[in-house]
């Protein structure tokens, strides 16, 4: 995780601070992904592949963590630099999987509901309306159990409110691409179930 600043938004002699991590980047890519899997092949599918990439996760962290104790060979001059790019922080690693698990969840969850409420209509309104909900889930637990004391006062609210409408931001001008992958795979898969 690092966070990244964009400057800042001056109101009069205030300045708010404009700083977001950059899962930002990755984050929406997931929740998009995660939104086809709903749409496509339901809830239970949804959560499997939701529980699986949560372990894929766990796994890819402790690996890093068995590498960055592991004692370097001779030569290796780059311990410092490997522990501060991809050193196992607990609280940071923490913070992603939770978010993640319950965010992916609070997201598939909500899209199903909505989708069996609207018999299966108005596709763009529920994929923005579970984005909404999971990113809130999703950036609230991150942050919070991430940075929370650590960024402080205005900065961390700004940080809380940036990266929220950010990964929002992304998904909703991504949407024509999702709508069109959803279309897509359900048209491939009618043809082979009739095949």
């Amino acid at each position: 995780v690092k966070p990244i600043a964009f400057g800042a938004i001056q109101l009069g002699d205030f300045a708010l601070p404009l700083v977001f991590d950059g899962g930002g980047f990755l984050f929406p890519l997931a929740y998009i992904l995660g939104d086809v899997i709903v749409e496509v092949y339901g809830l239970k599918a949804s959560r499997r592949s939701i529980f699986i990439a949560f372990a894929l996760a766990f796994i890819a962290s402790l690996t890093i963590l068995a590498v960055q104790v592991s004692p370097a060979a001779d030569g290796w001059e780059n311990q410092d630099a490997f522990a501060a790019v991809l050193g196992f922080v607990p609280r940071i690693v923490a913070a992603s999987l939770i978010a993640f698990l319950a965010g992916q969840l609070m997201n598939a969850w909500v899209l199903d509901r909505m989708r069996r409420r609207t018999s299966g209509r108005f596709l763009r309104t529920r994929l923005i309306g579970s984005t909404l909900v999971g990113q809130l889930v999703d950036t609230l637990l991150f942050c919070t159990i991430a940075f929370a004391g650590i960024i402080t006062g205005i900065d961390f609210v700004m940080y809380v409110v940036l990266g929220y409408l950010v990964k929002v931001l992304a998904e909703v001008v991504l949407l024509p691409i999702t709508t069109r992958v959803i279309k897509w795979i359900r048209a491939a898969e009618s043809r082979a179930a009739s095949a």
